[in-house]
């Protein structure tokens, strides 16, 4: 070979080389750009007219084909610029070119097909996304058939493990995506306290259960429908609540809610007809009922509240005994925080008291999630919905007043017991 033929050979290569590191540089800038970028800021991109965008919504859409695409066209492009690396050195230094090739190409791949192009890719990612989505939309079509092919083969070879593919995975760690987003715009100032709860609370509405927030049955007002006419009119009049439940010997056996406009309504239509009160049956102007199974989630109640036109349901478990009720607005305050009006009792000693000392005299039956909201603890609520709950199940046993326990970080003094219930207790994080 002449030595015009060489130099000539020398910078075809050389070329050939530079291209095949930028096609390295698009395929990684490309990678990680369609993977970083935001789907949201996209979507608005693309309902505001962008094309780019719609295309990079379109091939992230299937994350795994379009990443296997991406793979299969870097490694070509890689393993075909190290060899011709490795040709060229070798006839420039002979045996050692092959070292030589191997230090050059691990330089020249470390910065300009991996570092520089995904720094500016994760630096700007929705830009880069939208640039870039068309050209790599048409390349998934023709490297469509090899990565079908190669995911197959990892499917079968993952299934010996236990290891499926989840189709709902993408939903959920879009939901997983945003509480994150407002829990790290919280810690870092730029998401208020109020909004974050707020926020996570609505996200949270399809993972809970109406038993979680219902009034229990034994802190529930009800009315005994054998009861003089005059006494019940008094007592719901008394009430701080417009409905209660109507019962008949044994409070498991509803017969009805009274709301007290309804019962207002036929004491005055007695009245103006001259009929005495003593006739007045209650049951006949009662609602009729409305059950619901204890494990009903908090937004499928809230659907069914809406859809019913009704804001009151008494829940039940699986052998149809009474637990409690359930009121929209129940439901309304998991996201919005406590709701009162000119009606309301608010009773100070279940009010959360914080001690000199920094913790917190509690009700036992104050909730896990309430707790939490108000002193921004992480108490864990999977087993137990209340405090009271959660020191009894992990105590495995009904402690006597006086004895504390420690768990989950957290220090717990029973102050108060009646019968087999906690009903006050000391709390600070240690």
């Amino acid at each position: 070979m002449t030595l015009a033929e060489f130099d000539r050979h020398f910078w075809l290569i050389g070329a050939a080389i530079l291209l095949l590191l930028g096609m390295s540089a698009f395929f990684s800038g490309s990678e990680t750009a369609l993977t970083a970028a935001s789907r949201a800021k996209l979507k608005s991109q693309a309902d505001k007219g962008s094309a780019g965008a719609q295309a990079a919504l379109q091939v992230s859409d299937d994350n795994e084909r379009m990443i296997g695409a991406l793979l299969l066209g870097n490694t070509i492009v890689k393993i075909l610029a190290a060899a011709l690396a490795t040709a060229l050195m070798i006839r420039i230094a002979g045996g050692g070119g092959i070292v030589l090739a191997t230090a050059v190409m691990t330089v020249l791949v470390l910065i300009f097909g991996e570092v520089l192009p995904k720094t500016l890719s994760i630096t700007y990612p929705e830009a880069v996304a939208t640039r870039v989505a068309p050209l790599v939309g048409a390349l998934i079509t023709v490297f469509s058939p090899v990565v079908t092919l190669a995911r197959i083969l990892v499917r079968t070879i993952l299934i010996p493990f236990g290891v499926r593919a989840d189709p709902d995975a993408k939903l959920l760690a879009l939901r997983a995506e945003i509480a994150g987003a407002i829990a790290l715009g919280h810690s870092e100032g730029a998401v208020e306290k109020e909004d974050r709860d707020r926020l996570l609370g609505a996200l949270d509405l399809a993972d809970r259960t109406v038993d979680e927030i219902m009034r229990h049955r034994r802190a529930m007002e009800m009315i005994d429908a054998d009861l003089a006419p005059d006494e019940i009119v008094t007592r719901v009049l008394a009430s701080s609540h417009s409905r209660l439940p109507v019962f008949r010997g044994d409070d498991d056996n509803i017969l009805g809610v009274i709301h007290a406009k309804d019962l207002l309504r036929e004491v005055a239509r007695l009245e103006k007809v001259g009929i005495d009160l003593a006739t007045l049956d209650i049951v006949k102007v009662a609602m009729k009922p409305y059950f619901i199974p204890d494990t009903t989630t908090l937004d499928e109640q809230m659907r069914e509240f809406l859809k019913r036109r009704t804001h009151f349901a008494l829940v039940v478990d699986e052998y149809g005994t009474l637990q409690g009720l359930i009121t929209l607005e129940d439901i309304l305050e998991e996201i919005v925080g406590e709701i009162t009006d000119e009606f309301d009792v608010v009773d100070a000693a279940h009010a959360l008291k914080k001690a000199e000392d920094g913790s917190y005299l509690v009700e036992g039956s104050m909730t896990i999630r309430d707790l939490n909201r108000a002193t921004d603890w992480t108490l864990p609520d999977d087993e137990a919905n209340t405090v009271a709950g959660l020191v009894i199940h992990e105590a495995q046993m009904i402690p006597a007043e006086g004895q504390t326990f420690s768990f989950h970080g957290y220090r717990f003094e029973v102050l108060m017991r009646r019968e087999n219930r906690l009903t006050k207790m000391k709390v600070r994080k240690l």
